[in-house]
Formats: structure tokens, C-alpha cells, sequence
């Protein structure tokens, strides 16, 4: 059976969603990762939080290539990506969720690829759809079901972190076109799709980014909007869990291997 991955961002660590948890670590070429895998309603899912347990790694060590790749040997195809951002969009408002379809990469010093040459060749991946539009869809009505605002669609601005944005940044992405911003979207979308998973960003608005807010940023506040919508988060990833369908076939399981028409 084909599982479903959770990935939980800042303030989502709790795998205690899942039914029969059981812990194990999963050695991949690029260093060893522990997991959750249980199950909610008959399907089979996998829990990784991005950051640690404890929140203890920052978004510019996050060991992307090991996380994606534990996810692909345990057997995920589809991946469910929380992430706590700052808006840049006044109509995506604190306490909402945004649906990614697109991204800008301001990220300076992380691994990019699974692909470096040698055996392993060279590959150039198309990201005209860098986000799953089928997983993205299953998110919408998810979230229309339970009554939850939502966007769908929003441009994603990934920053290196771990310090904000400053105004003058935040000017210059919001001129670009960007929605919204953090720090740990990229590479790990890009990642997903090589790995040829499925892979949806879940993104929760904490706060407007700097030089928007008439306050100065911090850490703490995300993290207490994070615990605030806690439970909306868990009811919409497990609605989507329980409208997906794990084996379904889609353009992004032959991202590397050759395009089929998507279903």
C-alpha cells in the first residue's frame, strides 16, 4: 500500500494523530531519519517532523535530501507539507491557510538536488507545476467541508533564514508578486518532485511580514499561532487524508522517469 506523508513544520509535532504509532529510523545515503508510521482510518501514514521532535534544528540545517528520501524508502507517495508563514498578501489574512502552486527560491546555500552527476547523470526537472494541483484540490475541498478559510494558490517566497525579513526585502518580494514567505519550502518541494512523491504545501498565515505588521516579529508569536489553530490543522490534514487516494496515478509519480497525462 502506497502510505501518505505528513510533514509537520513549526508548531505541528504531535504524531499522536495517528493510530497504532510505532517509531523507527530510516538509513538513507544522506544520513539516518526518524519517522511515525501509523494509520488514520485504514491508510497508512507517515509522520516526519521537519524540524525535530523539539523544534531543534533551524530551516538553513534542515537535512531535506535525508527527509524526502526517508519518505520515499518508507514508501510514501504523496506528501502533506505544513508550513507557518508570514503574508505579503493583505487578503491572506492571519489564521488562514494558503494552497501553494508556486514559488520564488531566495534560499543560498542548500542542496538542491538529488542529481550532482556522475551515476547518478544529470537531471534538469520541469517545475512548471512544482505543487500537486491533484493534492491541491483534495486540500480545497477538505477545507471547504470543514468550513475553514483558505486560499487556493499563493506564490511562496523562500528565504534562507533563520532571521526575518526586512522591510525593504519584504518590499521587493511583495514587487515580484509574492504571497507569502518562510524559510523551508525550498528545496524540499523541488526534492519531492525528483523523488517523483506527490507533494501539496499546507501553509498557516501567523502573521504579516515585517514593514506590513505595525509590530516587530518574533518567534514566539508564530509559534502561539501555530498552537492556536492546532486543531483546525489536524482536522484539515486528516480530511484530506481520508479524500485521498494513495494509489492514484498523476503526473508527478514520472516527473524523472517520463510525462504521462495527468489524472
Amino acid at each position: 500500500m502506497a502510505a501518505i506523508a505528513i510533514i509537520g513544520g513549526t508548531g505541528v509535532y504531535d504524531p499522536e494523530l495517528l493510530e497504532q504509532p510505532t517509531e523507527e529510523t530510516v538509513r538513507t545515503a544522506y544520513g539516518d531519519v526518524k519517522i511515525t508510521r501509523g494509520f488514520y482510518r485504514d491508510r497508512e501514514v507517515i509522520f516526519l517532523p521537519r524540524h525535530g521532535a523539539a523544534h531543534t534544528v533551524p530551516p538553513h540545517l534542515v537535512n531535506y535530501r535525508a527527509n524526502i528520501m526517508a519518505l520515499k524508502q518508507a514508501g510514501a507517495r504523496s506528501i502533506l507539507a505544513t508550513a507557518a508563514v508570514g503574508s505579503l498578501n493583505p487578503e491572506m489574512r492571519p489564521g488562514q491557510f494558503v494552497f501553494v502552486d508556486q514559488f520564488l527560491d531566495f534560499t543560498k546555500g542548500r542542496k538542491q538536488t538529488f542529481f550532482e552527476g556522475g551515476p547518478e547523470g544529470v537531471v534538469h526537472i520541469d517545475v512548471t507545476e512544482p505543487y500537486c494541483p491533484r493534492l491541491r484540490k483534495i486540500l480545497v475541498q477538505a477545507a471547504r467541508g470543514l468550513g475553514l478559510p483558505a486560499h487556493d494558490g499563493g506564490i511562496y517566497v523562500c528565504t534562507e533564514g533563520p532571521r526575518f525579513e526586512t522591510p525593504a526585502e519584504i518590499k521587493m518580494f511583495r514587487e515580484l508578486g509574492g504571497d507569502l514567505v518562510g524559510m523551508t519550502g525550498v528545496p524540499e518541494v523541488v526534492l519531492a518532485r525528483e523523488a517523483e512523491i506527490c507533494y501539496a504545501a499546507v501553509a498557516m498565515v501567523t502573521n504579516f511580514a515585517a514593514g506590513i505588521a505595525a509590530y516587530r516579529l518574533s518567534h514566539q508569536e508564530v509559534v502561539e499561532m501555530m498552537k492556536v489553530q492546532g486543531e483546525n490543522i489536524r482536522r484539515l490534514l486528516l480530511e484530506a487524508v481520508t479524500l485521498l487516494d494513495p494509489e492514484a496515478d498523476c503526473a508527478c509519480r514520472h516527473a524523472v522517469s517520463g510525462p504521462v497525462e495527468a489524472k
